[in-house]
């Protein structure tokens, strides 16, 4: 079993510390404007689909963070990695060394999804049923999509995000769509050091507990960037990878000039629609732009509402855990 899921079984003095739900009864400072602009990734500006790199947290910083980390404000784009006790340094491989996007190891022994589209025994990488999944928000962007879906999704939300729009995220979160974590800032996972890949989720973990009060079971890896190095940190986390069917591209509307057309994008699903009855698989779409979210909109269009999160793809749970008001402590 992993240690994160024995840690709550065990209900640990260091695992509740960590699990500690954000309840903003006390909170702390919002934001350390010099840490926020110390952006450390392409010069301080995210690949994310829409990202705003100059914006705030209005998420306030919860007093239980500060208690754990000693830190009073949410990070930049490279956040200090806090050490876990249950995260063990020495259960990663050794023989998996970073990696930079594009640049693929010979070996494809360490089961790289980015390089060879290997997936390894617990990721999530197809579904029953055609759906629909959304990267890079919460964004400014994403209520008209919530405004125009039917049906439950999935949202692989940034971290930084989702304390930049708490209110986006919880208004997500009460619709009944999953949510899942999408990292901290958005690297390419292969190229960073253990630790900084405990700092991506650790820091993406917190934001969403603090807003939304839960512990999320799914992610997905920017770029489809994973081999069995990130697996085997993210596993300690109790969380399992989501990777996709079929990639929209749909990022390329927001390219200048313009690569890619939405009705490139429903063309392409239409395609894709018409290879099995039902329709199957993921699609990597994203909400963190308004030309993205029209065409997801589009897309709904195509592919109906008979879609289905990816818990529910693979039958298993939303989230670790969920905090109610009564586990407050």
């Amino acid at each position: 079993m992993y240690n994160f899921i024995n840690c709550i079984i065990k209900n640990s003095s260091t695992c509740t510390k960590y699990l500690r739900p954000g309840f903003s009864d006390s909170t702390t400072t919002t934001t350390n404007n010099n840490n926020y602009n110390d952006f450390s990734f392409n010069n301080g500006v995210s690949d994310a689909v829409g990202f705003q790199p100059h914006l705030l947290a209005q998420e306030p910083f919860p007093t239980w963070l500060t208690e754990f980390t000693g830190l009073t404000a949410w990070p930049g784009m490279d956040p200090p990695y806090i050490p876990l006790d249950f995260i063990d340094m020495n259960a990663v491989p050794k023989d998996i060394p970073p990696h930079q996007q594009g640049v693929c190891p010979q070996d494809r022994s360490s089961c790289s999804f980015d390089c060879y589209k290997c997936v390894s025994f617990d990721d999530a990488y197809t579904c029953p049923k055609m759906s629909q999944t959304f990267d890079d928000g919460p964004s400014p962007a994403t209520p008209k999509l919530l405004e125009n879906l039917n049906h439950k999704t999935t949202f692989f939300t940034l971290g930084i995000n989702v304390v930049r729009f708490p209110e986006i995220y919880k208004m997500i979160q009460a619709r009944g769509h999953l949510l899942a974590s999408h990292t901290w800032s958005h690297p390419f996972l292969p190229s960073l050091t253990n630790e900084q890949l405990v700092a991506q989720f650790e820091w993406s973990i917190w934001a969403m507990n603090a807003t939304g009060h839960h512990l999320p079971k799914w992610y997905r890896p920017p770029y489809g960037g994973i081999d069995n190095r990130v697996r085997a940190i993210t596993r300690q986390f109790g969380m399992q990878a989501v990777l996709w069917d079929y990639d929209s591209f749909d990022w390329k509307l927001e390219s200048n000039p313009k690569e890619r057309t939405e009705q490139d994008i429903i063309n392409d699903v239409k395609r894709w629609k018409s290879r099995s009855n039902p329709p199957k698989g993921l699609i990597l779409e994203h909400d963190g732009a308004i030309k993205t979210v029209n065409a997801a909109i589009e897309v709904n269009k195509v592919i109906g509402d008979d879609q289905l999160t990816v818990s529910q793809c693979v039958d298993s749970i939303d989230y670790i855990k969920v905090y109610e008001a009564e586990d407050y402590f």
